[in-house]
């Protein structure tokens, strides 16, 4: 049975290098959690064919700030549309809720009392040395914090957004939310025409 893909995306170049154009940042690594095989794993740019397929099998691909970053960076490497495929950003859901932005370290202090290991320029530091297995453990990690706060607020049906001082309960409809979409969509995710 088909299940969930929780992913992120590191770049190789930074907006600056790319003249602030998402769509021409070069992939240096994805890595996806897969509730299917409860395994996570990455991909390098040239490996990128097997996260597709990765893709395909899932009920759902699932990524925080996904929609304007993740899939259009991804987008170039795949021949047909990846925005077709079932899928659920985080944080344009907390967006919708909150009324602004909260980056995913802030999300996990409030929520899971956890913080995020470096930040993306560290990533592409990182890939810049040759310095990849700790490029991969740094997406890995993003990716294990952004499963553990979709499965709270799955779970517990709220979230935590942080103040000035304390924190605040976001309430979420996540648990309906996937499984409308994991419902309306098809048991193959091919979006090429054959």
């Amino acid at each position: 049975m088909a299940k969930p893909v929780v992913f992120d995306v590191e770049t190789q170049n930074t907006f600056r290098d790319v003249n602030n154009d998402t769509r021409k940042l070069k992939v240096s690594v994805v890595s996806a959690f897969d509730y299917a095989t409860n395994q996570i794993v990455s991909f390098m740019e040239d490996e990128l064919p097997f996260l597709f397929k990765l893709f395909e099998k899932a009920s759902l691909v699932v990524g925080f700030n996904s929609q304007n970053f993740d899939l259009v960076v991804l987008q170039q490497y795949y021949v047909g549309d990846l925005f077709k495929f079932p899928h659920f950003d985080i944080l344009d859901d907390i967006k919708k809720q909150a009324g602004h932005r909260y980056p995913l370290d802030d999300l996990v202090k409030a929520t899971l009392n956890k913080g995020k290991t470096g930040h993306g320029l560290e990533a592409i530091n990182l890939f810049r040395e040759g310095k990849i297995a700790q490029l991969k453990k740094y997406c890995q990690d993003d990716v294990m914090l952004t499963k553990e706060l979709l499965d709270y607020g799955v779970q517990k049906g709220y979230v935590y957004l942080p103040t000035a001082i304390s924190r605040i309960k976001l309430p979420v409809a996540w648990a309906q939310i996937i499984k409308e979409k994991q419902t309306s969509s098809n048991s193959q995710n091919l979006t090429l025409g054959f």
